[in-house]
């Protein structure tokens, strides 16, 4: 009988099929329990196929498992599919559009978290209608740096009766900010998830980081002869795979659990030797040395393959850096981390 030996050439069904059996049969009947008749199907006729699987390759699956579920980053979910999970829970439409819309908001747990991420003249432009007492309770509650900058904004005799308000602020009752944070929630944020654009440079340099490498290199030339500053901006807003050697240690442990296994060996395969090294040096030596030997043995591989693993890389790296889970700095001075 052949003997499996090659892990690289295990499909997804398979090292599920080899993972469950490995297990033992109390283990898998209990997994059995939470999958529907057809993953069980699936499942069941990989394990009757398999055939003989050589130690390495279960010991080299273990590996892998234990490492993407080392940290909880190792899940990288999107709005989509949180909308499709929350259809299947059988909630209403109008329940899914009130949750959606929180989270399409600016980022953040709690609504002065959420504030904390708006824009001070947004903010200032919204709040110097409302009453002084209400501006008051809402600048005591989020950062001060960014209570400074909405501050700064507000007309000056309105902000002096702001700043009166906040000397004479004693402990706000559970009613009133409650009262403040529904009167943010349904007059201020729903409005700004709905109306809030986007700078048009940051979503041509999203556009770009989608393109093929030749494609966006043809259209930002273009862009150079015709609207030259404009060019300058979108350059320096795009994010490239090679912009990753400014995350810090944890950052690049971070985005190693949270990427397939398979697309990063091939993503390496075309990166700067200075960028490899960054990542080998934050695996193990065990995982590094498995890696180093999976890129030898793929041999020649197209360009547009390696850019195209390059590009889910930096796409996770920016779910993370959205989620507050990694720092991607620019590489400039004010960015750069003082330990």
């Amino acid at each position: 009988m052949r003997v499996r030996e090659d892990y690289r050439t295990l499909t997804g069904p398979e090292k599920a099929a080899i993972f469950m059996l490995a297990l033992g049969e109390d283990y898998t009947a209990k997994i059995f329990e939470h999958m529907d008749d057809d993953e069980i199907m699936e499942i069941s006729q990989t394990m009757a196929s398999l055939g003989k699987i050589g130690a390495n390759v279960v010991e080299r699956l273990f590996v892998d498992f234990a490492e993407q579920m080392s940290g909880a980053n190792s899940l990288v979910g999107t709005q989509d599919s949180t909308e499709r999970l929350l259809v299947k829970a059988g909630m209403s439409q109008e329940k899914i559009d009130q949750i959606m819309e929180e989270i399409r908001g600016p980022a953040g747990r709690t609504m002065w978290e959420k504030l904390g991420n708006v824009n001070e003249e947004i903010l200032a432009n919204f709040l110097q209608k409302e009453y002084p007492q209400t501006v008051s309770v809402v600048l005591s509650k989020v950062a001060t740096d960014h209570a400074a900058r909405v501050l700064a904004l507000l007309p000056e005799s309105f902000a002096l009766e702001v700043i009166h308000r906040m000397l004479r602020m004693e402990a706000v009752q559970k009613e009133v900010l409650e009262d403040v944070e529904r009167t943010l929630r349904t007059e201020f944020m729903s409005n700004l998830a709905r109306t809030q654009r986007r700078d048009s440079h940051e979503l041509i340099a999203d556009i770009f980081n989608s393109l093929e490498r030749s494609v966006e290199t043809k259209f930002m030339d273009q862009l150079e002869k015709t609207v030259p500053e404009s060019a300058e901006k979108i350059r320096s807003l795009m994010f490239t795979f090679e912009d990753l050697q400014n995350l810090d240690p944890a950052g690049i442990q971070t985005l190693i659990r949270a990427v397939d296994k398979d697309k990063l060996p091939l993503a390496l395969k075309g990166a700067t030797e200075t960028l490899t090294d960054l990542f080998f040096s934050n695996m193990s030596e065990r995982a590094a040395k498995i890696m180093k030997e999976d890129m030898a043995a793929m041999g020649p591989v197209r360009l547009r393959e390696v850019e195209e693993a390059q590009q889910y890389v930096v796409s996770v790296a920016k779910d993370l850096e959205e989620r507050g889970e990694i720092t991607i700095a620019s590489g400039a001075e004010e960015d750069e981390l003082i330990y």
